[in-house]
């Protein structure tokens, strides 16, 4: 199998200028190791290889004749399957989209196309975006290439996984309460979400419209610079889009340790720091900590009491914005029709309801379920009402905290990467891992996870930095300088041939 998948996007975008590999083969080397992978990994959940040929073929060509062409044009690249392609499945992973072709592209994937990197597949995602590790996927669970027993992340642990695993350089995710992030934590991989409006939402299948938002994955912060200065940008057909050019992330990036580091303010928020981490993460935390701080950082505490009831606040407006977005899937509107088999003549409304039974997976409906009781008149200024007041508090103790202090920082998740059938036999719990990465939702910051280590059992740690809104570039300057920092902390996934072989223990990863 060719070594060219090892390469980040970066470096296959300098080895297609300099002639050394042809877009079709990086294409095929991608292909190849999907083929080989996915059957134990299960990051994807369709591939185009047709269409990823074809935009491979019509690179190369271009390039032979000499045409200026974007800097990763060639490269190869994954969508979230909830993300709509022109002519390529899209599911979001439910039973009641299976089969679904969209006439149209989201405004990322058709920035994506403009740049002209071949989309070689849709990655597996909890169904619609609701879930903490892709076991809620309609299709079967995506695996972490770093220990099969275990999961990778979720919603967007297909694209984390994918990315982990070598299969493809970057991809594009959504983050909802952390649904970039927290996979990109399990996978040892770099996850971020931009302000909110940085990046259309035109053509993301809405799970809560007022915290989604697109962005990248990758296996370290340039590459992931580098796809958000494709897909960002102000975007008409989005109304929450933001109107202002954000300028280059990747332009972000190139200041020293020393200039970004020396007198940056870092704030800890005391109430998340709080929490139950598991021994190693939060050691981990602490140590880079340290790190920022013999670089010339000031380390900041703040307490900030709205903090503890961001999780409950997210647990009412996400449900409640779910439920409603979800109520277009009825068989009638829009999505696959199921007609009750022991009734020859339903109703409109019993069509609708067997169809929502038979198409919505567990925790879909659990969700939807808890949305719709959010909503009932009887309940809504006590639940939806009063989760918006504490939203609203939320972000303005947020923006006092960014009057003192650059960036806050926080482990990513509460603990590494769990087995499987934790989150479906303790949603609750699993829901908690959210716990750091859902204060940014609520706010619309920009934020971003990037691998701080390992644990004793050698899985991956992180360390997520959140910025002030609008501010993605500080984001992406400040993670630079941490992503040095902490570089002998860090080991990679391994780039295995064979993932259907138990994972290699930690000393075996280290000693690669």
């Amino acid at each position: 199998m060719s070594d060219w998948m090892k390469l980040s996007a970066l470096e296959m975008g300098e080895a297609l200028r300099s002639g050394k590999v042809t877009s079709a083969e990086l294409v095929e080397a991608s292909l190849a190791r999907i083929e080989a992978l996915n059957p134990s990994i299960h990051a994807f959940l369709a591939v185009d290889a047709e269409g990823a040929r074809a935009t491979a073929k019509e690179v190369d060509e271009l390039r032979a004749a000499g045409a200026d062409l974007h800097p990763l044009a060639g490269v190869p690249v994954a969508i979230k399957d909830n993300i709509v392609t022109e002519g390529l499945e899209t599911t979001a992973a439910s039973r009641l989209l299976e089969g679904w072709i969209p006439p149209y592209d989201a405004t990322v994937v058709a920035r994506i196309k403009e740049a002209r990197l071949p989309i070689v597949g849709k990655t597996n995602l909890d169904e619609f975006a609701m879930g903490s590790s892709t076991e809620f996927s309609a299709f079967g669970p995506s695996k972490n290439p770093w220990d099969l027993s275990r999961v990778p992340g979720g919603s967007g642990g297909g694209s984390a996984a994918a990315v982990a695993s070598y299969m493809v350089p970057f991809a594009l995710g959504s983050d909802t309460g952390g649904s970039i992030r927290q996979p990109a934590m399990f996978t040892g991989t770099v996850g971020v979400k931009p302000t909110y409006g940085r990046v259309s939402r035109y053509g993301a299948i809405a799970l809560a419209s007022s915290l989604d938002q697109v962005g990248p994955a990758a296996r370290n912060l340039a590459d992931a610079a580098a796809l958000q200065d494709i897909i960002a940008g102000p975007d008409h057909r989005d109304a929450t889009s933001l109107r202002e050019d954000a300028g280059s992330m990747t332009d972000a990036l190139g200041e020293s340790v020393e200039n970004v580091v020396k007198g940056l303010r870092v704030a800890v928020i005391d109430e998340i720091l709080a929490e139950d981490y598991d021994e190693d993460v939060r050691a981990n935390f602490e140590r880079t900590l340290k790190e920022l701080e013999d670089a010339g950082a000031e380390i900041i505490h703040f307490s900030l009491p709205s903090i503890q009831y961001a999780f409950a606040t997210y647990y009412m407006i996400l449900p409640a914005e779910a439920s409603s977005n979800l109520a277009r899937f009825d068989g009638i509107r829009y999505g696959t029709r199921w007609i009750p088999t022991d009734n020859p003549t339903p109703t409109v409304n019993e069509v609708m309801a067997y169809t929502r039974d038979q198409g919505f997976g567990v925790e879909a409906k659990r969700r939807i379920i808890m949305g719709t009781r959010v909503l009932r008149a009887e309940n809504y200024d006590d639940y939806f009402g009063a989760a918006l007041r504490m939203r609203t508090l939320v972000r303005e103790d947020l923006e006092k905290l960014f009057e003192q202090a650059d960036v806050y920082v926080s482990p990513t998740a509460l603990s590494t990467s769990f087995p499987f059938e934790r989150e479906v036999k303790s949603p609750v719990e699993a829901y908690l891992n959210d716990v750091a990465t859902i204060p940014a939702n609520l706010a619309g910051l920009p934020a971003l996870s990037i691998p701080n280590g390992v644990d004793a059992a050698g899985l991956p740690t992180a360390i997520q930095v959140v910025a002030n809104q609008r501010e993605d570039a500080r984001l992406y300057s400040v993670a630079s300088a941490i992503e040095e920092l902490v570089a002998e902390d860090v080991v990679e996934c391994r780039y295995l041939d064979d993932y259907s072989v138990p994972a290699p223990a930690r000393a075996d990863r280290e000693g690669k």
